[in-house]
């Protein structure tokens, strides 16, 4: 997932105190009914849970304190799911956003959480991959912690459904972040994942809701780009940033996953494998989380990852 690890190489990041959040609200209405009594950050992307794959990018990007945010009726399912973090070598807390309003919500709903920190926000039913992304997002991480934003974009072809980030073709810096615009004047969509320095809640906190009556992220974005601390990563040829919306969208993910897996044999977003990779977990903490997972695949992968390091 957005950048394996490799046992031989990289190993533990340095270290950052950037915090993240995962926004795992929504009433998931395009996907009904299959959504009607579960979130869909909780429906399978083939093999794992969706949420795994957010999980997975943040840890990736070196963060182990991480806040899930979602419905008062969600949260109680993502707590059983994912528990304290420590099957994954990191610390998860949770909080209820009672009504969605807006993504910038997320950090006024976890600034006790932040501390006043740095935080990478990165929304739930968004899966990223490609094999230096988790390289990208530490040094994202980093460079919050240092100051400033960093937000990734991706090509897409109907840009009118996202916020746009326009570039000066002599600088290649960005020029202007535009929500859904009806004549986009780029096709570069900035994606659910954002890094940003402590500033974030403060800059939150004074944002007035849209015609929409939301706390947009375009306008945090936009505090950072009109300050010049603002940079836009782009994704280009290599990297993958799948949308889960539809029941097309989500079963092109999950054939997506299954390709990938299928033919190198590897996971995408196995948060364990991470952990291991990354020192977190032990090998005996693999083997028996492998236990738990009873006669599956993914149990039998668990147990490869012990041996193939061995």
């Amino acid at each position: 997932m957005s950048g394996h690890f490799r046992r031989s190489g990289d190993r533990r990041p340095e270290p950052h105190g950037v915090k993240g959040i995962i926004l795992a609200g929504g009433s998931g209405t395009r996907l009904y009914p299959a959504t009607l009594s579960i979130s869909k950050q909780l429906l399978p992307v083939f093999d794992k849970p969706m949420i795994y794959y957010p999980l997975s990018v943040l840890m990736l990007a070196g963060i182990r304190d991480i806040l899930i945010i979602s419905t008062p009726r969600d949260l109680p399912m993502f707590e059983a799911l994912l528990g304290t973090g420590a099957a994954f070598g990191i610390n998860l807390s949770y909080a209820v956003q009672a009504e969605p309003a807006g993504l910038a919500q997320a950090f006024l709903i976890g600034e006790e959480f932040l501390a006043g920190g740095p935080a990478a926000l990165i929304l739930g039913d968004n899966i990223f991959h490609g094999d230096a992304m988790g390289a990208k997002g530490h040094m994202a991480a980093t460079a919050a912690a240092a100051g400033g934003a960093t937000v990734f974009a991706y090509q897409v072809e109907d840009p009118e459904r996202y916020g746009v980030v326009s570039f000066d073709p002599e600088t290649a810096r960005a020029t202007s972040i535009v929500e859904k615009p009806e004549k986009p004047a780029s096709r570069w969509a900035v994606t659910g994942l954002y890094f940003f320095d402590s500033d974030v809640t403060a800059i939150a906190h004074a944002l007035k809701p849209s015609a929409r009556g939301e706390l947009e992220i375009t306008d945090v974005i936009r505090a950072y780009l009109d300050r010049g601390d603002l940079t836009v990563n782009r994704l280009g040829r290599g990297y993958a940033w799948l949308d889960t919306g539809t029941h097309d969208s989500l079963h092109e993910a999950g054939a997506f996953v299954r390709t990938i897996e299928h033919r190198q044999g590897i996971k995408i977003a196995c948060p364990e494998e991470i952990a291991f990779d990354l020192g977190y977990l032990s090998a005996d903490a693999m083997l028996d989380r492998a236990a738990t997972m009873g006669k599956t695949g993914y149990a039998d992968y668990l147990r490869r990852c012990v041996q193939d390091a061995a």
